[in-house]
């Protein structure tokens, strides 16, 4: 059995927006990271990022960009996406 994909969930007022991946695998970590660590390279935007586990045991990964003046944070969300192969947030 496939394990799950990784899922993405958007939130985003004024100048703050957050992505959460939520994933199941040693694997999906390690390819979000891998991504994540490409895109900072090209993006340089300050950025937090944390780890937390959902309700239902599922980790999660939290980017979030505060003061995103230019909304810069949209153009690395969706090239993660793409990185990832997820085609839809939840919004």
């Amino acid at each position: 059995m496939a394990a799950p994909c990784i899922d993405a969930d958007y939130k985003g007022e004024e100048r703050y927006t957050k992505i959460t991946l939520a994933y199941d695998t040693e694997d999906q970590y390690k390819q979000i990271n891998a991504a994540l660590a490409q895109i900072h390279e090209e993006h340089k935007l300050d950025r937090s990022v944390y780890l937390t586990e959902s309700a239902n045991g599922r980790k999660l990964i939290v980017i979030e960009y505060h003061d995103d003046y230019d909304r810069e944070a949209g153009a690395v969300f969706e090239k993660l996406m793409k990185m990832l192969n997820i085609e839809r947030c939840k919004l």
